[in-house]
């Protein structure tokens, strides 16, 4: 199993600090969770049915009917490559390696690659891609997905984008086109975890052919969301009054973020999170880890990533976490 942002009981063993004084910085979640409220209790005793709004609302949200809800987007990414048979897959990369691995579990032969346009030359019968991208913050722009969406179509290819951090931002998001007759070959995972700030809740859906959507379906078996999950999703993803204060605070938070690493190098940044080109990638999170700030590492490949503070006593712990950071 990978690792993954989020591992803060290791952390406070490590450096000997306890839990509770520890600021989580390393899972580029929204800190300002939807506002969940009270629930009927028949969620609690009853078995969720299919036809309880859910999918109406979703659809109302992404723009499109052609989804299937899924117990997290992460369902979707161990499901999704059995539904192809064995060949060869390229990644945008880095990516969230849950993909890569997901894929080579399942037979697939996977490249990485380090743009979408290599990907495209490569002739591979399937490109996956995270946009914007986790870990690296780049976006890449709707026309060049759908370009490129069209070119795999052409040759009987399928075109795979993981849009978990996409809400706040969506001016890039082609999630609509999924599964349409512009674009039958194209997949698109969301999340409700990021954004809405609801990971606990587990939901996310899947966009693409009807076809494709009915092979997971079977997969998942029975009630694949818990009912208290589906309750708590159909009323954030109708709540635009919250959506829209939500992404002016995202945007803004994001932007301070951004502002506040950039003497430490280059800097690129999503609505939900921001990460940092640097050589210094382990003195840097152990300097932060020793001030009770956990960032997520990736060593590999240079960048360190940093989820966005919530109160602002936290803003100005990092504020200060960064004022001591070692010159280099």
């Amino acid at each position: 199993m990978l690792e993954h942002g989020g591992r803060l009981r290791a952390a406070a063993q490590q450096y000997g600090i306890p839990l509770v004084d520890w600021l989580d910085l390393s899972t580029g979640i929204n800190p300002d969770t939807y506002p969940v409220p009270p629930l009927d209790p028949a969620c609690w005793n009853r078995l969720p049915e299919d036809n309880d709004g859910l999918e109406a609302a979703a659809a109302g949200y992404y723009g499109s009917e052609r989804l299937l809800a899924l117990p997290g987007s992460q369902a979707g990414i161990m499901g999704l490559p059995a539904m192809f048979p064995a060949q060869t897959l390229a990644c945008v990369a880095p990516i969230y390696e849950e993909h890569p691995y997901a894929w080579q579990r399942a037979g697939h032969t996977v490249r990485r690659l380090p743009t979408l346009a290599r990907a495209l030359a490569g002739a591979t019968p399937l490109v996956l891609l995270c946009n914007p991208n986790n870990p690296t913050a780049t976006a890449t722009p709707r026309a060049d997905l759908c370009a490129a969406a069209e070119q795999l179509h052409r040759r009987g290819g399928w075109l795979i984008v993981d849009e978990a951090f996409a809400d706040a931002e969506p001016e890039n998001s082609i999630v609509s086109l999924a599964g349409s007759d512009a674009a039958p070959n194209l997949i698109v995972l969301r999340s409700l975890g990021k954004f809405f700030g609801l990971a606990g809740a587990r939901v996310g859906f899947v966009f693409g052919a009807p076809e494709k959507l009915a092979v997971l379906r079977e997969m998942l078996g029975p009630w694949p969301l818990a009912h208290p999950s589906r309750a708590v999703a159909r009323q954030a993803l109708c709540d635009t009054a919250w959506q829209k204060t939500a992404r002016h605070r995202l945007i803004a938070g994001s932007q301070r973020l951004a502002g506040m690493l950039a003497p430490l190098g280059e800097v690129g940044r999503t609505a939900l999170f921001c990460t940092l080109h640097s050589r210094r990638t382990a003195e840097l999170a152990d300097h932060f880890a020793r001030h009770a700030i956990l960032v997520r590492r990736f060593d590999e490949h240079g960048l360190l990533r940093f989820g966005l503070p919530g109160a602002e006593n936290e803003w100005q712990r990092l504020h200060a976490a960064l004022a001591a950071c070692p010159k280099g």
